[in-house]
């Protein structure tokens, strides 16, 4: 593996944890797409830090069990400022 690829997944997890961020707010900050930032936790990281993928996974499962709940929020936020 080349070693910016290993080093920005390492970086992506950090940011992750850090700052209980989505996939969709963190592969925005890092200027990729959400798989390759999937991909960088969950098989990446894995084979370089296995405790570092382990803690970024457990805040994207918390995340992944949310997410229904924050499109429901982002909804009704737009139609209480769309004008009839």
């Amino acid at each position: 593996m080349k070693g910016y690829i290993e080093e920005r997944a390492v970086d992506i997890a950090n940011y992750i944890i850090k700052n209980n961020a989505t996939v969709r707010q963190t592969a925005k900050q890092f200027g990729v797409s959400k798989s390759t930032v999937h991909k960088d936790v969950t098989a990446r990281l894995a084979l370089i830090n296995p405790d570092l993928a382990a803690k970024a996974r457990v805040i994207l499962e918390i995340n992944k069990k949310e997410r229904h709940i924050r499109g429901g929020l982002a909804t009704k936020e737009k139609y209480l400022h769309k004008i009839i």
